[in-house]
Parts: structure tokens; C-alpha cells; sequence
């Protein structure tokens, strides 16, 4: 059950005080919400059904860190090292994923990675399905031409609009109208890229745009699922601080950085595997038997007989 899933991109940030630490800088972090001293480290996190964590991750590094050697050396960072945008990171992580058999229904990520067209043009020449947030400015093929994502919403009619689940969050099944179209069919025609809007029930002028690459047999409700899993990898962000200290260190070096993390996030898988044993998925229903959080567990394992 482990082996066929969702994997997902994203970033978080890591506050720092003081300039040795490497990669930070006064930089955007999703963590406190606006621009701050802090490192960032990109992620990948592989979801299934029978649960989510963190399974590659990348240090960020500014283009005037990377341009500054000295200040490299001091920090750590290797000399071959040379400066990455957050998109070419995650390709790399995608890139190694891929080598190490992870084999992706989807791949997905917000605007930051999904308006990197490269990054796109990638996944379809190697035929890999992805579902991509994109700002409502993001281009779209159409008709051999192009067409601004935001345009077209008004040229969709209402029966083509679904209410759908985007999965079930923390109060409750995550509902929007959800409504897609072909924008370009490719190789052959087996495969196709499609635009996604997601509407809000309570204000539908809030939406929602996706860029989408899927064989053109798949059906609505899967890209729906798909980018609804996205909000996976902040749970994996939010237990992996809270429960194996994430972002609990003290080290500033670029080793001591990856050292930490990579054993942060081995403790995560292994609880991770250790809840989807104690606490299995129904069949029936999908659903966990129990809330899966660490105390949870720690209590189940104590009740269990020696």
C-alpha cells in the first residue's frame, strides 16, 4: 500500500537570528506568515492512504550566498555547490524520487513550483501526471494559442460545475464546486493538459486555478483528490516540528543542517509506519480507527500486552 501514492512539493521556514547560518537571509517564510531571518528548506512528502511523511529535503540557498564563497566556506557549504531556483530543487528531488521507485499517481505543489514552465514541460516528456496550483495570470495552451487561467471561468456553464470533496480536513470534508477543461491533447492524444478551478460554495468569487497533465481517460473526481492532497505535507511540516523537533536545533553548518533534518525526518516515517500498524485504516470507510497523534500512540502501545 506504500508503494503507489501522491508525492508533494513544498517549502517551510526555520528562524534564525544572526547571519552564519546557512542559507539564511531575510527571505519569505510560509512558517511565520512574512518576509523574516530564516533559512528554508524545500521538501518532498510521499502520501498514501494509509498515511504521509517527509521523504527528501533540500537547504535553499540565495543567489548571493551561493555568490559568496567565503562565506560558504565558513558555513560548510561544498565548493561544486552552485544556485538553484526552488523549482530546479524540487525536479531534482522529483528526479531522485523516480531512481529510488516511487512510482506517483500525481505530483503536486502550490504556485511557487507550478508556475515554472520548465519544470512542467519535464514531468509531460517523462509522462508523469501532475496537478499544479497556479495564480489566475498563469498562461494555458488553447486552440494553438494562449489564454490567461483567470479568463475562463466565465466561458464554463453552470452544469459544469460539481460539488465535490476535496478530502477530509481538521473540521470536517473539505467541499468546493470544482469544474475543468481541456486545454491541449498530446502524444497521440492519450494524453491531455487541462485547467482546474475550484470554486468556494460560501463566495464563489473565490477560485482556484490548477494546471493539470493526466492521461485523458482520468476522471474529475481523481484530479480533485490529487489536489486536495496537498495540504498533506503541512500536516507532515506541523507533526514533524511538534513530535520529532523538526525545527529543534542549534547547528548552523550546511552538514549539521541536512544531519538533523534527515534524522528528524527518519523519526517521522517511523511513527508514521508505527500508527498506520496500531491505528489501520477501515476498508470500509477509509478512514483511521483512532486520531493518529503521538500521544495516541504512545497510549495504544502501552495498553498492548508484552
Amino acid at each position: 500500500p506504500w508503494d503507489r501514492g501522491v508525492l508533494i512539493l513544498d517549502e517551510t521556514g526555520f528562524l534564525k537570528k544572526g547571519d552564519k547560518s546557512a542559507g539564511v537571509a531575510r527571505q519569505y517564510s510560509g512558517t511565520a506568515g512574512r518576509i523574516e531571518n530564516s533559512q528554508i528548506g524545500v521538501f518532498a512528502a510521499w502520501a498514501t492512504a494509509e498515511g504521509h511523511t517527509l521523504i527528501d529535503r533540500e537547504l535553499y540557498l540565495p543567489s548571493d550566498w551561493v555568490e559568496d564563497r567565503e562565506r560558504c566556506r565558513a558555513a560548510g557549504i561544498p565548493e561544486e555547490t552552485v544556485f538553484l531556483t526552488k523549482p530546479q530543487m524540487a525536479r531534482a528531488m522529483v528526479d531522485r524520487a523516480l531512481r529510488a521507485g516511487f512510482r506517483p499517481d500525481w505530483i503536486t505543489a502550490d504556485d511557487a513550483y507550478g508556475h515554472d514552465g520548465k519544470f512542467r514541460l519535464w514531468l509531460e516528456e517523462i509522462r508523469q501526471p501532475y496537478v499544479f496550483a497556479v495564480p489566475s495570470n498563469e498562461y494555458a495552451g488553447l486552440n494553438d494559442g494562449k489564454v490567461r487561467v483567470g479568463s475562463l471561468t466565465g466561458g464554463l456553464p453552470p452544469k459544469a460545475w460539481r460539488r465535490i470533496s476535496a478530502g477530509t480536513g481538521s473540521k470536517g470534508p473539505r467541499v468546493y464546486d470544482w469544474a475543468w477543461t481541456a486545454v491541449d491533447h498530446l502524444y497521440e492524444k492519450t494524453w491531455t493538459r487541462r485547467v482546474l478551478l475550484r470554486r468556494s460554495v460560501s463566495d464563489p468569487s473565490d477560485i482556484s486555478y490548477y494546471l493539470i497533465f493526466c492521461p485523458v481517460a482520468t476522471k474529475l473526481q481523481k484530479a480533485v483528490e490529487a489536489a486536495g492532497s496537498r495540504w498533506r505535507i503541512e500536516e507532515c511540516f506541523e507533526s514533524a516540528k511538534g513530535e520529532v523537533g523538526l525545527d529543534h536545533y542549534e547547528v548552523r553548518s550546511w552538514t549539521g543542517w541536512h544531519r538533523h533534518i534527515t534524522l528528524s525526518m527518519m523519526a517521522h516515517a517511523v511513527l508514521v509506519i508505527s500508527r498506520a500498524k496500531v491505528f489501520p485504516t477501515s476498508a470500509a470507510s477509509g478512514k483511521r480507527k483512532k486520531p493518529s497523534s503521538l500521544a495516541d500512540l504512545k497510549k495504544k502501545q502501552r495498553e498492548r500486552p508484552v
